[in-house]
């Protein structure tokens, strides 16, 4: 394993798989995931098949000597939270929050230490305000959100420059997350853009912010309830959610 090897949780589809892609044009990269990829990939792209359900990680002792580290896992869909069994909450809330601040924990002497390590993590949108029928997944990655503000709160205060880059995107096209399917012609150019920023070491993207949701932010913190009606009036009128 060189210098320029990157670790990519949750690699194998959507944003993940367009980030291994990216990476893998100057460095190697390992993708962790449970299943793998259905592309053809670049000979720097190995697999290390994993479940972020286990209760046992220490499989991640075997990658010391990685440069970065980027955790895209994460899995939701619209539903109403009666329609939600206790099982996928506990599913929800290991893989979307649990997992990522386990594995960050595993490499945080190398994030707080003064050599360079980039660090980027798949939040949400979803995470910055209620979000109805999405109720259980947008508690997992509101707690992410404020686990990683609150870390790079006391990387600012430690001696060294490095940072975790929060990516909250709404939905994104050429991913499977809620039934979509991968497409790498969608997701290659924000996965570039994600890895400009984690180089650049900036805390927090989220794109499309000028043109939406920067207007969607105001309205819910100027009436959070007024707004969750409008997410949820929003979301039933899209025919995504059926009642």
């Amino acid at each position: 394993m060189n210098e320029d090897t990157s670790l990519v949780v949750g690699g194998s589809n959507g944003i993940g798989l367009a980030i291994s892609s990216v990476l893998a044009e100057k460095g190697n990269v390992i993708i962790v995931d449970k299943s793998e990829p259905d592309y053809n990939l670049s000979s720097n792209i190995s697999f290390c098949k994993f479940d972020l359900l286990s209760s046992d990680y220490s499989i991640f002792k075997q990658f010391e000597n990685i440069k970065s580290l980027i955790i895209t896992a994460g899995f939701g869909r619209l539903a109403l939270f009666e329609d939600i069994e206790e099982s996928e909450i506990i599913r929800q809330m290991t893989v979307n929050t649990i997992a990522p601040m386990r594995i960050i924990n595993h490499f945080y002497g190398k994030i707080k230490s003064k050599n360079d390590f980039y660090c980027a993590v798949m939040v949400s949108i979803s995470g910055f305000m209620s979000s109805p029928f999405f109720s259980t997944y947008g508690a997992s990655k509101a707690a992410l959100k404020i686990f990683i503000e609150s870390l790079n709160t006391e990387l600012t205060k430690s001696d060294t420059t490095n940072r975790i880059l929060n990516v909250s995107p709404g939905s994104l096209k050429g991913t499977r997350f809620n039934n979509g399917k991968n497409n790498l012609n969608d997701t290659i150019p924000i996965a570039r853009e994600i890895i400009k920023r984690m180089y650049e070491k900036e805390d927090l993207w989220i794109p499309q912010y000028e043109d939406i949701f920067k207007e969607v932010l105001e309205r819910y913190h100027e009436d959070f309830r007024k707004e969750g009606i409008h997410s949820y009036e929003y979301k039933l009128n899209s025919g995504r959610v059926n009642l």
